[in-house]
């Protein structure tokens, strides 16, 4: 007889197409939102009176929080159902939309962006994990090269998309315009997404959470502040040193972790010679 968890599991690979096409276009609306600004921080820059090297970290901010969420999301997946992710990431997203649009100031806008770049890590691990638990095994790889191409255009055609936004319309509709659509797959997934979670999580180490935080976000937060030519003095260098440091040492507890399937981040699939090669040809597009 069949169990009542068997039965939801199977009504949600029912209708795994459609489901799918939601959560990848909930994930190219989110990722567009790395790049969307960019063309308008000249604009906000005069507007908000804030110095052009500041005004940058609108950008910059989105990517140093997806780095410093995206380590612990595995643990998150495994503790929460893909449902539950998936509620709270487009939560999260829209309203930090909702937050950046009605800013009356760059502090305002900077912490909706953040809140923005929350729901965006979360949601990346959970679109991969879903999609291999709801594809038949024969149809992942395509499914896979598509959310790659997803992955990898939305951010390079974020700056086209905010300059035809910016010829007619404010930079506010950058928000505005996103959020009707977040609020569309925020309901589809209430309704039609139901998978349980696949096993009970190990204790969170706090110690990887924490040298995770530093490992990917001190690279991130010094190159960034270099390139904005905030001077490239000690405390950007310092910050991307301390970063190499830390991801150092959390490569090397996940290592030791991994032996009693503790680890935070699992470097195991690293050993297996087709993942490193995939992984490489989405990295540098070859």
């Amino acid at each position: 007889m069949t169990s009542p968890t068997s039965r939801i599991e199977q009504r949600a690979k029912n209708y795994a197409r459609p489901l799918i096409g939601v959560m990848v276009s909930a994930a190219f609306v989110m990722i567009l939102n790395e790049t969307i600004l960019s063309v308008s921080l000249r604009d906000l820059s005069i507007e908000l009176a804030v110095p052009s090297t500041t005004v940058q970290w609108l950008t910059s901010g989105y990517l140093l929080t997806m780095a410093i969420v995206i380590p612990a999301t595995g643990y998150l997946l495994d503790r929460y159902t893909p449902r539950q992710m998936f509620l709270v990431s487009l939560l999260i997203f829209t309203a930090g939309t909702v937050l950046a649009g009605l800013a009356p100031g760059f502090e305002v806008l900077l912490a909706g962006r953040v809140v923005q770049a929350v729901g965006t890590a979360l949601i990346l691990p959970l679109l991969m994990t879903t999609s291999l638990r709801l594809v038949p095994e024969e149809k992942r790889g395509a499914t896979m090269g598509t959310i790659t191409i997803v992955i990898a255009v939305a951010p390079a055609i974020g700056p086209a998309i905010g300059g035809a936004v910016l010829s007619g319309l404010s930079w506010r509709w950058m928000f505005w315009l996103v959020l009707p659509l977040s609020l569309a797959a925020l309901a589809i997934g209430a309704r039609w997404l139901h998978l349980d979670t696949a096993e009970s999580p190990p204790p969170l180490d706090i110690s990887s959470v924490f040298l995770s935080a530093i490992g990917f976000g001190g690279p991130v937060y010094g190159l960034s502040a270099i390139g904005k030519g905030s001077g490239g003095g000690v405390p950007s260098w310092i910050a991307a040193g301390a970063g190499l440091v830390a991801l150092v040492l959390f490569v090397v507890r996940q290592l030791r972790l991994q032996r009693e399937n503790r680890a935070l981040l699992d470097l195991r699939p690293f050993g297996r010679r087709p993942f490193v090669i995939a992984l490489e040809r989405v990295s540098f597009g070859s």
